[in-house]
């Protein structure tokens, strides 16, 4: 079968290798539809990421159709459709035991610190695979990791209808956070510094934007909200800058959720987290957002609007790859597609 491996920082190889075969009684084998390039793909290609060893498959966001079980599988069947939970866990630390194991103390996730999805076929423990109708396409389908990023980010958020929604950042992951906080129920304000990716957030349900290049995002938001400030803001940018406007724009008893992973240090000083009483969350992967997630794509509430922009064969996997980084401003959300 084939499998793309990044073997080291700016080297990637299409490999022929074995298939893998089942070795547990619980585990599943996936044929591969669809896998969504990531910036965390991305990051591990050009040597950014400092969580992820070398060489490695890359690939976490994954669709595809069970083709084996083994024995003590009772919940999938050969011919499911059915996408991947990247992550596993020990089940015994406290994060784990606090009903979080998306921050577990061995946390392993599939693509960065195991082999992932970009490869013709997986085996997978069932516990890791969800099912999705036959009749939801694949591209669809394979936005179902990427959505549970922005459930969680509300979910961490508490955001409830009624609030004001400031949401930083309207890349891939900003759009996720943006969907989800309008099925919440939530008004959403957007901002970003490209006026295109502004647009599509309107077209998406933002019901204001703001471009910080063109207008003071502070007070825009006050105006917005009659001075109050934003109730739950979601940085979905991770600069020093932005996580310090989020503390400046939220409102008295607001929650300000990071998504970034940046280890530059903010400079915040506490009299408005104090004055404020503000809830200060981080946010990561998922914690049991898929079920709801499966749900609503099954349900077609959750659709992806043109978020995915690109295709590419697994065959032109580097071309891909390059036309990621060269386009920014063109691509939203690339697929790479295994038929």
């Amino acid at each position: 079968m084939k499998a793309v491996q990044i073997t080291e920082a700016h080297h990637m190889e299409v490999l022929e290798m074995p298939e893998p075969a089942l070795t547990h009684k619980n585990e599943v084998k996936i044929k591969i539809k669809n896998v969504g390039v990531c910036g965390t793909d991305m990051h591990i290609y050009h040597g950014t990421n400092p969580l992820a060893t070398y060489p490695r498959i890359v690939g976490h966001e994954v669709a595809g159709e069970i083709v084996e079980t083994g024995s003590g599988v009772e919940n999938a069947s050969v011919g499911d459709h059915v996408v991947v939970e990247p992550i596993s866990y020990c089940g015994e630390c406290y994060a784990c035991k606090s009903g979080r194991p998306n921050v577990c103390k061995d946390l392993s996730v599939f693509g960065v610190h195991e082999n992932g999805g970009m490869r013709e076929f997986v085996v997978l423990p069932e516990r890791q695979v969800h099912k999705i109708n036959a009749d939801i396409d694949w591209d669809e389908a394979v936005m179902a990791e990427p959505y549970t990023i922005g459930a969680q980010a509300t979910w961490r958020g508490n955001v409830r209808t009624g609030q004001t929604v400031f949401i930083q950042g309207a890349g891939p992951i900003g759009i996720t956070v943006l969907k989800m906080a309008k099925l919440r129920g939530a008004t959403t304000i957007v901002s970003d510094l490209t006026n295109e990716r502004l647009s599509f957030a309107e077209q998406n349900g933002a019901d204001y934007t703001i471009n910080p290049s063109e207008a003071e995002t502070k007070d825009q938001i006050d105006e917005m909200t009659d001075g109050e400030g934003a109730n739950v803001v979601i940085d979905a940018v991770g600069t020093p800058e932005t996580f310090e406007l989020s503390v400046d724009a939220a409102s008295p008893a607001g929650t300000v959720v990071t998504l970034g992973f940046n280890a530059t240090p903010s400079s915040i000083a506490l009299m408005p987290i104090t004055k404020k009483e503000l809830t200060i969350a981080g946010s990561r992967l998922q914690t049991h957002q898929f079920e709801k997630v499966v749900g609503l794509i099954n349900s077609k509430e959750l659709t992806h609007d043109n978020l995915i922009t690109h295709k590419f064969h697994i065959d032109h996997i580097q071309d891909a790859f390059q036309f990621i980084k060269d386009n920014p401003d063109k691509v939203r959300k690339a697929v790479v597609d295994f038929e």
